[in-house]
């Protein structure tokens, strides 16, 4: 008799500096995708494949990635999957949980909202121990004026203008519900933890910050391509002086890449939480 398929979902956090990405690329690209699913190949019949919530680009981190897959072949129980799993998977990529889902479940399609954070160095010197994790901007920021720009995306709106070229995305209307912006000198509470505990995973731990660190994050129904690292570009331009807070308006209005600010760097990005 074969074996039943089984519908699970895991929780996995990562360093994503050594690696090209969430997604399967062309061969000789290794991307977190591939490791996870190279990594259940012994456990489960292939072909295993595993969808994520979030397509981290290449140097992006998660604490909070989610991906679902189908398997047969395992009988091993979910909550003693992580250990099976991590037994084949290098030490910047852990499974922190694994929980049986509906059929239907989609960690990507399924997820009605995310949390990303975005980190800034912001101090003269870079600092060697968080050079994975930052953006290093050596001149003193605004971070009164970044706060403003910031509450002029909170809502609903079209951010054509916060996409990078290559998004393949046909509709560009998203909705932040939270954006924070968080200087060196703020204390900031934590992220709310998803209110779904049955089905959904808990929020990631947040690591203490270095002093001299700040962070931006942004809470959303969902992302264009590379749009929360637009939005960290631009917000630091209005804390450099080079773009006034009014512009972050103007550029929403424009729905032109070109109006936006820079694409941050991919360091300091995380994946912070996945809800459903």
């Amino acid at each position: 008799m074969a074996a039943a398929e089984r519908h699970l979902a895991m929780l996995v956090a990562y360093d994503g500096t050594q690696y090209h990405g969430f997604q399967r690329q062309r061969k000789g690209l290794v991307t977190i995708q591939e490791l996870i699913e190279n990594a259940l190949a012994p456990l489960f019949e292939p072909p295993v494949r595993v969808k994520g919530a979030g397509r981290t680009d290449a140097g992006v981190h998660a604490w909070g990635q989610v991906v679902s897959f189908h398997g047969r072949g395992s009988a091993i129980p979910a909550e003693r999957l992580p250990w099976a799993v991590n037994a084949h998977l290098p030490p910047d990529v852990v499974v922190q949980r694994a929980w049986e889902v509906p059929r239907d479940f989609d960690a990507r399609k399924s997820a009605t909202g995310k949390v990303y954070r975005y980190y800034i160095w912001n101090q003269a010197q870079p600092w060697p121990m968080f050079r994975r994790y930052a953006w290093h901007v050596p001149r003193p920021l605004d971070w009164e004026a970044m706060k403003r720009a910031a509450a002029l995306l909170v809502g609903q709106h079209d951010f054509a203008s916060f996409r990078d070229l290559g998004s393949s995305a046909k509709r560009t209307v998203r909705t932040i519900g939270a954006l924070r912006v968080c200087s060196p000198a703020d204390l900031c509470r934590e992220i709310r933890t998803p209110a779904a505990a049955t089905t959904t995973p808990p929020a990631c731990a947040l690591w203490s910050v270095p002093a001299g660190a700040g962070f931006i994050e942004v809470e959303a129904d969902g992302f264009l391509y590379r749009m929360v690292r637009i939005i960290a570009g631009t917000l630091v331009e209005v804390g450099l002086g080079r773009r006034s807070v009014d512009s972050v308006a103007a550029a929403l209005a424009l729905g032109d890449r070109a109006s936006a600010g820079v694409t941050a760097p991919p360091q300091g990005l995380v994946l912070v939480a996945v809800f459903y």
